[in-house]
């Protein structure tokens, strides 16, 4: 009877275990997608400072321009840009400064090495996210085997078979 007693409170003392890994992969599966939609967003700005840069470089210094001005939804409007000598750069706030074509490539590649600095970053964290994870199920599956190998323990017990299953879902949402 107390050998029963035993088992009962191992196999308890294990499902909380287990519980509990499984709710730390939900937080880090919460994070992992937040750390993606960040690098998204760092990858498009850091896309798009290189292509002002490329075409703020390549505007004549001397000459008049004619270009296409975006108005929305794909539609465009000739325009001819006058010889550029100055630029305007929003800080942020609603406040814009006016910088020399120079001053602003240098500005657009300083911003492109801060973008490069977050991305590399948020890449390291996935990794280490990612890893976590990883443990996090490799200590999951060998819990749920040493539980169905345990003697008293029926591996097609519901709870077993409910952990197999979380097991099985975590495993399908983050593939190695």
């Amino acid at each position: 009877m107390n050998d029963e007693l035993r088992r009962q409170q191992q196999a308890a003392s294990v499902e909380q275990k287990i519980n509990e890994l499984v709710q730390q992969s939900r937080v880090l599966e919460a994070y992992m997608n937040d750390n993606i939609s960040r690098e998204a967003t760092v990858t498009r700005l850091l896309e798009e400072a290189r292509l002002a840069s490329n075409a703020i470089q390549n505007v004549p210094n001397d000459s008049e321009v004619e270009s296409f001005m975006p108005v929305g939804i794909g539609v465009y409007i000739k325009a001819l840009v006058p010889p550029v000598k100055k630029l305007l750069i929003n800080i942020g706030a609603d406040v814009t400064i006016e910088k020399s074509k120079e001053e602003t490539i240098n500005y657009i590649e300083s911003k492109i090495k801060e973008f490069e600095v977050a991305l590399r970053q948020l890449v390291s964290q996935k990794e280490q996210i990612s890893m976590r994870m990883e443990q996090i199920q490799g200590q999951v599956n060998q819990m749920l085997q040493k539980g169905a190998s345990a003697p008293g323990i029926s591996s097609g017990s519901s709870q077993s078979s409910h952990h197999n299953q979380q097991s099985r879902d975590a495993s399908q949402q983050h593939p190695h």
